[in-house]
C-alpha cells in the first residue's frame, strides 16, 4: 500500500513552505531599511495557508492573450502580501521600522521551527509505522 505523503503531513509541509516566503520577506525589509522610498511588505499568513488547504499555488491574474504578462513575479502568494502601515512617518518615505521587523522576523523564526519540529515527529511516526514498532 503507498504513502500518500500530502495527507499524511496534512498543511504542516505548506505551513513550512509559506513561513520560509515570509521569512525572506521580512528579512528584504531589513535590509532595505535605509533605502528610500522602500514600502515595507509582510503575509497574511491564514490567507496563505487558506490558499495552500484550497489547492492554489499561486494567485496569478487572469489573461486573456499569450503576450499578456503575468502579474505574480515569482511569488505565489501575491494576493496575500500587502504593505506594513507605518507608526511614524519618515523624511525619505521608507516605511520600515526595525524593531517592528526585528519582532515579526523573530516571531517568524519561532513559528518555522515548531512547524520544522512537527514535521519531524510526523515522519518518525511515518518511520515507526513502516518498521512495524
Amino acid at each position: 500500500m503507498p504513502i500518500n505523503f500530502d495527507s499524511a503531513l496534512g498543511i504542516h509541509a505548506d505551513a513550512l513552505r509559506i513561513r520560509t516566503q515570509r521569512a525572506e520577506m521580512l528579512a528584504t525589509n531589513l535590509a532595505n531599511a535605509d533605502t528610500p522610498n522602500f514600502k515595507a511588505k509582510d503575509m497574511d499568513f491564514q490567507s496563505a495557508l487558506q490558499m495552500a488547504a484550497a489547492g492554489q499555488k499561486s494567485a496569478a491574474l487572469n489573461t486573456t492573450h499569450q503576450k499578456h504578462i503575468a502579474g505574480n513575479n515569482g511569488n505565489p502568494f501575491e494576493a496575500v502580501t500587502q504593505y506594513r502601515t507605518t507608526m511614524q512617518d519618515s523624511l525619505d518615505g521608507n516605511t520600515v521600522d526595525e524593531q517592528v521587523e526585528q519582532a515579526q522576523f523573530m516571531q517568524n523564526a519561532v513559528q518555522y521551527q515548531a512547524s520544522l519540529e512537527f514535521l519531524g515527529g510526523r515522519f518518525q511516526g511515518l518511520t515507526k509505522a513502516i518498521k512495524g514498532d
